[in-house]
This record gives structure tokens, sequence and C-alpha cells, in this order.
């Protein structure tokens, strides 16, 4: 049996909506780029480059996602207010995903932060 619809499947779950993954960690404290990358493979088991962390966080700041300001001389990142009004929709659109196609939802539910 072929695995591939499955492994392409967790790859746009991860490594391609890495910024709702950047967005949970930021949500705890500012952060430098390398911080989150390793953050990101410890707590959340996602194979992802410290260079792919950068485009995305990169891209994040483009989007007004992200700010960045420097402390102890290094490139730290934090949230934009409106940021995480945006996760939490991209949080409610996966619940409701679930919901539809598997008959449930995440635990944290709509409208809960």
């Amino acid at each position: 049996m072929s695995e591939k619809a499955l492994n392409r499947l967790m790859t746009k779950l991860t490594k391609e909506n890495l910024w709702i993954y950047v967005v949970k960690l930021l949500m705890e404290r500012p952060m430098y780029g390398y911080e989150i990358a390793k953050e990101i493979r410890e707590r959340f088991n996602i194979n992802i480059t410290n260079v792919g962390v950068y485009v995305v966080l990169y891209k994040m700041e483009r989007d007004g996602l992200v700010e960045t300001f420097v402390s102890n001389g290094s490139k730290m990142y934090r949230l934009r207010p409106e940021t995480v009004g945006l996760w939490l929709r991209a949080r409610d659109f996966i619940s409701s995903i679930l919901r539809q196609v598997f008959g449930c939802g995440v635990d944290c539910g709509a409208g809960k932060a």
C-alpha cells in the first residue's frame, strides 16, 4: 500500500503551514529565529531546517504577522497584535474540517483562546 497521500497530508499540515506553529510559540514570548526552529523540532516533532524556519519568518514579517527587534545584538521576533486573531480563525477552520470529515473537533473548541 502506498503512503504517498498520507505523507503529502502530513507535509501540508506541518512544513507548508509552519506559521501556525510559529504563532503558537510566539504567543508564549518573543524568540530568536534559531530558538523557534529548535522548539518546532522538539515540541512539535517537525523535521525542519533552520533555513526553512527563517524563510517562514521572513514571509510572516512581510505579511505583517510578526515584527522584529534587536535584543543583545540579535534579531528577535514577536507577534503583531492582530496575528492571534488570525491564528484563532485558522484553529477554528481546522476544527471545522475535523468535525466535517472525521466527526470530531479539537478540544479547545471554537471561540476559545
